[in-house]
């Protein structure tokens, strides 16, 4: 991965000297939050719904591959939405919601899914193996060095907890396979090692973390 070291850790990617393209976006961005007010509450209601139509009205997608959004951040959920309007990330339906998104959209539409709930784990009967499999995983890889120990994540970091399994190895094959470009490179640099088998227990396992 051009601009990381070989043998750096996860520990040392999460470090703002490691990612300054992350740093220069993360300032710009929450430079945002400085001005503005709250949009009114009937124009945003209009507009908010097809967000929730695909991203879940109670802050957890029905979409296998559709991100659920609630109790993310709203410093990351911001930084995204960013992302979009600028086409730094480029998936068309959501550069094509974003593209008229003034600055304090940004920050109202952050908000407001921040606030949503947390999506709950699946409930089934997990398979033992796979689960004690992918919590060994998330620890020889240190995921919880960067989405903290309960993968809620931080003000930069995604929450991962209770993702839909689907999207979360979609992601990571994408991250692994440089098809998925956003501002922190340590997800490549993390995930080049490791097989797709252990993405599906990766991703089996966070979907039903508790």
């Amino acid at each position: 991965m051009p601009g990381t070291r070989p043998g750096m850790t996860p520990e040392a990617l999460c470090q703002p000297r490691t990612l300054m393209k992350t740093v220069r976006i993360i300032a710009c961005v929450l430079s945002l939050y400085t001005v503005g007010n709250a949009m009114a509450a009937e124009p945003f209601a209009e507009r908010v719904a097809p967000c929730l139509a695909c991203h879940g009205e109670r802050g957890q997608s029905e979409n296998p591959e559709v991100p659920s959004l609630g109790g993310q951040k709203a410093p990351y959920v911001l930084i995204q939405l960013y992302l979009f309007r600028e086409k730094q990330r480029v998936v068309e339906i959501m550069n094509d919601v974003t593209k008229d998104f003034t600055d304090e959209d940004l920050r109202t539409f952050s908000d407001f899914m921040s606030n949503l709930p947390p999506p709950q784990p699946v409930r089934d009967s997990a398979d033992a193996a796979r689960m004690q499999h992918g919590r060994e995983l998330i620890t020889l890889h240190r995921c919880n060095a960067c989405h903290n120990l309960d993968l809620t994540g931080n003000e930069s970091i995604p929450r991962i907890a209770n993702q839909g399994e689907a999207y979360l190895a979609k992601t990571m094959r994408e991250y692994k396979n440089n098809t998925r470009h956003g501002y922190d490179p340590a997800m490549a640099s993390v995930l080049a090692p490791i097989s797709d088998a252990q993405i599906a227990d990766l991703a089996y396992y966070i979907a039903r973390f508790r």
